[in-house]
């Protein structure tokens, strides 16, 4: 148990600092390690999940697109399994914002189930994030998702 602890720890550690600089958009302008942080506390006490990988996975979901991590960077620290969970819930930022959402979706009956349980945990942190916005930022989620629902 100590060991799957430090495990969870380390990823936790390696994902708050290479979010060191970056900002949620609410309106307090939260830490954004607080987000990961919370797609595990959502995995955890809410779906009962205790696998380490997924946890791993979870942790550091938006390392590698939202900051210079790399996946090899990923599978040197945290092995292949959390690598291969981290590249399938990892946008391409060269795509277009609406590419990118019509992906998800297309991708998702195919992806696996660690992938499935993080990318729904995020999609759930980021609802519940919207009650501390501002009208305006949930208008453009909610004008983004409704763009997106035209594609179906």
């Amino acid at each position: 148990m100590g060991s799957e602890v430090a495990q969870v720890l380390e990823a936790a550690d390696f994902a708050a600092r290479k979010h060191r600089w970056q900002r949620r958009k609410d309106p307090e302008e939260t830490p954004y390690i607080n987000h990961p942080i919370g797609v595990a506390r959502i995995l955890t006490r809410e779906a009962g999940i205790t696998d380490i990988v997924v946890l791993q996975a979870a942790l550091l979901h938006d390392t590698v697109e939202d900051t210079n991590t790399t996946l090899d960077e990923v599978e040197l620290h945290f092995g292949a399994q959390v690598r291969h969970l981290v590249e399938e819930v990892t946008d391409d930022k060269t795509l277009p914002k609406l590419e990118r959402k019509r992906l998800q979706v297309e991708q998702a009956p195919n992806s696996s189930l660690g992938a499935k349980l993080v990318k729904l945990a995020d999609k759930l942190y980021n609802l519940r994030d919207l009650n501390r916005s501002t009208p305006k930022d949930k208008n453009i989620y909610f004008g983004g998702v409704q763009c997106f629902m035209c594609l179906g």
